[in-house]
């Protein structure tokens, strides 16, 4: 294997990694030792304040030996995949629970204004909501685990798309609750804002929701 690999998370830490490439059948995923002489981290690939506890580096390999895992294409085609992205967004309200921890806190401390308590209800019932949705789509991978109904990519973008909205609002209302103190003064909390602000990036926005629209008006999407 050779060529650079972008946002390698735990670059520096793990030493096997499964990376996807490029072959004459279509992407491919491989196994690979970190530790080959080949595998070098390039350092400060990640800018980024957000999510900076990954340590997501590119990295580069050099005729590095590499066991294929899967047919070509197989690790994108296969249902797992599509269940996988539901349980990355499964993570994101983590993500925003951490951000309205601050107003509830606040809440504790002393009373909250009629605007603030507002929008820590709305944020509750956002939360709420998100693991309603959540819940719903374990139970369906769970009763077709292998998708023989067909229905995980459109399940998968309508939990993505869903959970997105409700961590992005849940941030919203939590900045226009607590003003720019907390972004300033607490740095749990910034950097909380700043993990989900990245997190949540790997939703592809309305990429995503016009491809979810095409899979209903032509590929036979299922409720």
């Amino acid at each position: 294997m050779r060529g650079v690999k972008q946002y390698c998370s735990g670059a520096q830490i793990c030493t096997h990694a499964l990376v996807t490439a490029d072959t004459v059948q279509g992407r491919r995923l491989f196994a690979v030792r970190l530790t080959d002489r080949g595998v070098t981290p390039v350092p400060e690939t990640w800018q980024a304040v957000g999510m900076v506890g990954s340590n997501t580096l590119d990295v580069t390999f050099h005729d590095v030996p590499a066991e294929p895992v899967g047919d070509g294409e197989g690790y994108v085609e296969r249902a797992g995949f599509q269940h996988g992205g539901i349980g990355v967004a499964a993570c994101w309200p983590g993500g925003a629970e951490a951000v309205a921890g601050t107003l509830r806190t606040q809440g504790e401390q002393h009373p909250l204004d009629a605007h603030a308590a507002a929008h820590l209800g709305q944020v509750d019932a956002l939360l709420y909501a998100a693991a309603a949705v959540i819940d719903r789509a374990a139970q369906e991978i769970d009763d077709d685990p292998l998708d023989r109904r067909g229905g995980a990519r459109v399940r998968s973008l309508r939990v993505r798309t869903l959970v997105e909205k409700v961590c992005t609002e849940v941030m919203q209302r939590i900045g226009r609750a607590t003003g720019a103190a907390p972004l300033c003064r607490n740095a749990a909390h910034s950097r909380a804002v700043a993990d989900l602000m990245v997190y949540l990036r790997q939703h592809h926005a309305e990429r995503s929701d016009a491809e979810l629209g095409t899979l209903l008006v032509h590929g036979g999407g299922t409720t």
